[in-house]
């Protein structure tokens, strides 16, 4: 989709920060619309077309997690990034679940949030995007061992590998080692975007075909 079909819609009560991103995004020929606060944005967004939504995640009104919940029906065709100075793997877990495409962390390159922008958009176009991802996900999912894929379950949760290295009785270093190959063998650029992936797969799915 042409950058000029859509509008970026920037909510973030830091002014610093609206005024940062809108500039970015108009260089690059986006057509880009700012709101202070959540509220804001849930007023005009019933009459929103063609909009993406870049959210931060801390906002004193409400967080970009609740926002995205209580656009309910609008959301649907309003994709969604979440951007935030805090973030872990629960939150993207829930920013996901609330219906987010991405989920980036601060500092990013200018790149980093372009490429989400212009993925967010894709979703405006491809009615078929959630079908295909899941597909795609349950063939490299296929491709995991056992123990890659009880790793996967764990990271997934926001276990940091400590953790999950007691959990599965294995040393660390090996848990390492097991969640490069699963970012290897899943193709996630980052952790959100394996969250994001993983969330596409319904778990009542069978998960057929793993290997040890």
């Amino acid at each position: 989709m042409a950058t000029d079909d859509f509008t970026v819609n920037i909510v973030d009560d830091e002014e610093a920060v609206r005024k940062s991103l809108a500039f970015l995004l108009t260089m690059r020929g986006f057509a880009v619309r700012v709101h202070d606060s959540a509220s804001t944005f849930l007023e005009a967004a019933p009459n929103l077309r063609q909009a993406v939504l870049v959210t931060d995640l801390r906002m004193p009104d409400m967080s970009g997690v609740e926002l995205i919940r209580r656009l309910g029906p609008v959301g649907r065709r309003i994709p969604s990034i979440v951007i935030t100075g805090h973030g872990d793997v629960p939150m993207a877990v829930e920013a996901m679940k609330a219906g987010a495409v991405d989920f980036i962390e601060k500092p990013f390159d200018d790149i980093v949030i372009i490429d989400a922008v212009r993925r967010a958009a894709d979703r405006l176009t491809d009615l078929h995007a959630g079908t295909e991802t899941a597909e795609t996900v349950m063939e490299r999912l296929t491709t995991l061992s056992d123990r890659e894929r009880q790793v996967l379950d764990q990271v997934i949760t926001g276990q940091p590998n400590k953790a999950i290295a007691f959990n599965l009785d294995i040393s660390p270093r090996t848990v390492e080692v097991h969640r490069s190959n699963v970012m290897a063998k899943m193709q996630a650029r980052s952790l959100p975007d394996l969250v994001r992936m993983t969330l596409s797969i319904s778990p009542a799915q069978p998960q057929n075909g793993r290997r040890a």
